[in-house]
């Protein structure tokens, strides 16, 4: 659960040092103004801040200060109109954040630090990131109650943006300040400071550490004695114990991210320790568990989790009930129980309109002004992620079309996620690949093969199929950008897919991918490792795509496009895709399999026979297992992402081949059908009956049935044909004889392992539909 609550703080504007010309009189409306402000008697305040102004028209500042009490005046709800007013403010001064250079722009760092804060709770973390590491460049001369809120603000972006080492190291930045900070104030080190500059502050760590630190002072400078000094000094513990809590919950949800299960486990029992059974710490140690495959366990850790107790978007701007329903709908997902799975996903979309009606954020338009809705609680809506991990599930429950309504909303926010354009690509092929009885009961199907009967008595005749019955009439008329689950806009899709992809691959990274965010939930200079964040390819709402990862995602968008095409009729696109898929570097079994059967069928409908023979050859399968490696797992959102591998749920759909054996008959059927179209009636003959010998009757295809009753025709046994129709199996001819032009239909792309989620999570990948 994210923390992204909205307080405010306050700092100075100007040491005495820096500014000697500031009058008595300046330095008493300023620290009224302060004041009054930090007792929310925000009218008085502006009372202040106008008289100062009076005497000081040329400050920037009294102007930033009476935007932001403007601002908490109206309880947090005019967020635009304060974004509006800072980048007025920023004009004013002509600076911009690249410009920042050296320490005479370290005056305006609470204009950047403010933009930051709203760049936050708009959802825009690059833009956040960019000025906040600037700012982390300057943090010497920053106080400390300021540097503290400049690097926990940095913490949570680079959570939210999956980069937890540059998070680990500025978390181990952030407790050197706290221990120097107790330090100074335990030696009764206060610094007066002259006028105020208020400044927008979001984190309630830091806000416990600036209590810690006020009451630091208190207890140095003697103003408490005997039973009044014990108990502030007991309180004081309770204070720092909650801040020490806080920043073990931050690198909990950073090593989960990592799936650094070891450092992981070490800090939940520090979280535990410090932080108890609250629920945080419950929803923390649930998706660690989660990660390890004890779902069960983690199933248990959540319903023990007391949720009523939380305080709501209001105060946090998260919805804790929402994020309790998606997390089990995540882990019933992973458990391979999708029809729950489902349920328990739209109880918590349920859950977020519901949010969103208390606060406002409605179809009226205020969510895209940012007015009328407290600024913290702009994080609280979920929808999309949540539509997302929806519309994974419904896809492995056989649901396409439905599944293609929640992911094309989702694809609005998330355009520049390659893995959100290949899963709606499967929608469509899902919604248009057809079912027949061998799809649905592993048997081959009459349908297929006799059209129907003609006549009675002796001139009863047997109209036998031309050609499957699918057709591939799709949306005719139509323009194909129109987004319905069509195969024109699943070609649109792929073709989006891949060019996100980047060209050059990926540096290698070290195994690294974020994890159900359950509680909560770093630049070069921050983090001081280099660009470490650019070895991974930002796909929200999932977790980054490492390199193995984007590689496999190649492979299978690659793969998808060729069937479309060859679905479409466009036998060129069809084999480059094919040859492109045949060459990459690192190709599962299953997709290379599949790449020679699209090649081989472009080839055929080209009429280069020859080619499609050398294709066709069995010895080109050696593996048709269905991924890589664990790598490839399509992981969910911005707040719901962690996915182990499943071990149950996946199957292998009954019509692709589940042993090399079985897939290397498939390749002698089609070969014979290739022979066929060569008029080498005898080698036909034999591809047809050495691969009838290696697989179980019920396994052979309608396609090779009627390819038997072909060859049985051309050699002049129609009775030994009738048979084969008749009992829709291949029996031994008493001739060799054989010239079909039928070649049987490769099968579509098989299951393509994924990934799930996160507390916002989202369910793993989907398979990729087969071709009849």
């Amino acid at each position: 659960m994210a923390e992204s609550s909205a307080d405010q703080s306050s700092d100075t504007k100007h040491d005495n040092a820096s500014s000697p010309g500031i009058s008595d009189q300046e330095k008493e409306m300023a620290s009224n103004a302060h004041e009054a402000f930090t007792a929310g008697k925000y009218d008085e305040c502006m009372m202040h801040l106008e008289s100062l102004q009076e005497l000081n028209k040329e400050d920037y500042k009294i102007l930033m200060n009476k935007a932001i009490a403007e601002f908490y005046k109206s309880g947090q709800t005019t967020t635009g109109t304060l974004k509006q007013t800072l980048m007025t403010l920023k004009s004013q001064v002509h600076t911009a954040v690249e410009d920042i250079d050296g320490l005479d722009d370290v005056e305006n760092s609470i204009l950047y630090y403010n933009q930051a804060i709203i760049h936050y709770h708009m959802r825009q973390y690059s833009e956040a990131i960019v000025i906040g590491e600037k700012l982390y460049q300057f943090l010497e001369p920053f106080e400390e109650k300021f540097a503290q809120a400049v690097c926990f603000l940095l913490v949570d972006l680079y959570l939210l943006t999956f980069q937890p080492e540059k998070a680990l190291h500025l978390l181990a930045v952030l407790e050197k300040l706290t221990v120097q900070g107790n330090n100074k104030n335990g030696k009764g080190e206060v610094a007066c400071r002259p006028q105020c500059k208020f400044y927008i502050h979001r984190d309630p760590v830091t806000e416990a550490v600036s209590q810690i630190e006020n009451r630091s002072r208190e207890l140095t400078a003697g103003q408490n004695t005997g039973r009044d000094n014990a108990s502030q000094k007991a309180e004081f513990t309770a204070m720092v114990e909650a801040a020490k809590s806080k920043m073990h919950q931050y690198k909990v949800r950073a090593y989960i991210q990592m799936k650094s299960l070891k450092a992981c486990k070490r800090e939940i029992k520090s979280v535990m320790n410090t932080a108890g059974n609250s629920a945080p710490s419950l929803f923390l140690k649930s998706n660690f568990e989660y990660l390890r495959g004890n779902y069960r366990k983690a199933i248990k850790l959540l319903n023990s989790s007391n949720i009523a107790e939380h305080p709501g978007p209001l105060k946090t701007g998260e919805c804790v009930r929402c994020m309790f329903w998606n997390n089990l709908g995540c882990i019933h997902f992973a458990m391979g129980k999708h029809n729950l799975g489902i349920f328990y996903f739209k109880k918590a979309l349920q859950e977020n309109d519901h949010t969103c009606a208390q606060l406002g954020d409605g179809s009226n338009g205020q969510s895209k002004k940012f007015t009328g809705i407290p600024m913290c609680a702009l994080l609280a809506n979920k929808r999309h992620e949540l539509l997302y991990n929806c519309g994974i599930q419904l896809l492995h429950l056989g649901r396409p079309l439905a599944a293609f309504e929640c992911l094309m909303e989702a694809v609005q926010v998330y355009h520049a996620n390659p893995r959100l354009w290949l899963r709606l690509a499967e929608c469509c092929i899902a919604a248009n690949k057809g079912s027949s009885e061998q799809e649905n009961k592993g048997l081959p199907s009459k349908k297929g093969i006799v059209q129907s009967i003609v006549g009675q008595g002796y001139h009863r005749k047997i109209v036998l199929a031309s050609q499957p019955t699918q057709n591939t009439i799709y949306s005719e008329g139509q323009s194909a950008a129109i987004p319905v689950a069509s195969m024109e806009f699943a070609a649109i899709c792929l073709r989006n897919a891949l060019l996100l992809l980047p060209e050059t691959t990926l540096p290698d990274a070290r195994e690294q991918q974020p994890s159900l965010d359950s509680s909560g939930e770093g630049s070069d200079a921050a983090s001081g490792k280099g660009q470490e964040g650019d070895k991974f390819l930002p796909a929200a709402p999932s977790s980054p795509l490492r390199k193995q990862e984007v590689e496999n995602l190649r492979c299978s968008i690659l793969a998808c496009s060729a069937y479309v095409a060859l679905a479409l009729g466009d036998n060129l696109m069809a084999l480059s895709h094919s040859e492109k898929l045949l060459h990459q570097p690192k190709l599962s079994g299953s997709l290379k399999f599949l790449g020679h059967l699209y090649a081989a069928e472009a080839l055929i409908s080209m009429d280069r026979i020859s080619d499609a023979i050398a294709h066709l050859n069995p010895d080109n399968v050696t593996d048709v297992s269905l991924g890589v490696s664990p790598s490839e797992q399509d992981q969910g959102a911005d707040k719901g992402d962690l996915e182990p591998v499943e071990t149950s749920g996946k199957q292998t759909p009954l019509c692709y081949p589940s042993t090399v054996n079985s897939a290397r008959a498939m390749m002698l059927f089609n070969l014979g059908s290739a022979y066929c179209l060569r008029s080498e009636y005898e080698k036909a003959r034999k591809c047809l009956h050495q691969a009838a010998s290696m697989v179980n009757t019920k396994e052979i295809p309608p396609e090779a049935i009627l390819l038997g009753v072909y060859l049985e025709l051309q050699n002049g046994n129609t009775q030994l044909a009738l048979q084969i129709i008749k009992r829709n199996q291949l029996l031994p001819s008493l001739k060799s004889t054989s010239s079909p032009d039928l070649h049987k239909k490769p099968p579509p792309p098989p299951y393509q392992p994924s990934a799930p989620l996160q507390p916002i999570q989202v369910p793993s990948s989907f398979t990729q539909v087969q071709r009849k």
